[in-house]
C-alpha cells in the first residue's frame, strides 16, 4: 500500500491584544485557538491610554495561542484530487 496523501501539518501562532496584566486572566483566544500561556500572560507589551489631549502608555500583558491546522497535500508522485499516482 503506497501512502498517497502526505498531509503537512501547520502551527499557526497568534498574540491576543494587549491588556492591563491584572485583566488579562479572563483574555480567551479565539475560537479554535489553544491558550499556551497561563495566568496573566507574558508581560511583554504596552497598552496606550488616550486622556484629553495625552496618549499615555503602560507596561500590559497578553496571551500566546496557537492552532494545529492540517493542510491536505499528496506526496511525491501523487496529484490530483484524490492524490492518484501516474
Amino acid at each position: 500500500q503506497v501512502k498517497k496523501q502526505c498531509d503537512q501539518k501547520l502551527l499557526i501562532r497568534m498574540k491576543t491584544e494587549c491588556v492591563p496584566c491584572s485583566l488579562n486572566l479572563e483574555t480567551q483566544c479565539p475560537a479554535g485557538y489553544t491558550k499556551i500561556t497561563n495566568g496573566t500572560g507574558i508581560p511583554d507589551c504596552r497598552y496606550y491610554l488616550e486622556i484629553k489631549t495625552h496618549t499615555l502608555s503602560f507596561p500590559g500583558c497578553r496571551h500566546h495561542c496557537m492552532k494545529e491546522f492540517e493542510q491536505p497535500e499528496c506526496c511525491q508522485g501523487h496529484w490530483g484530487p484524490d492524490c492518484m499516482g501516474k
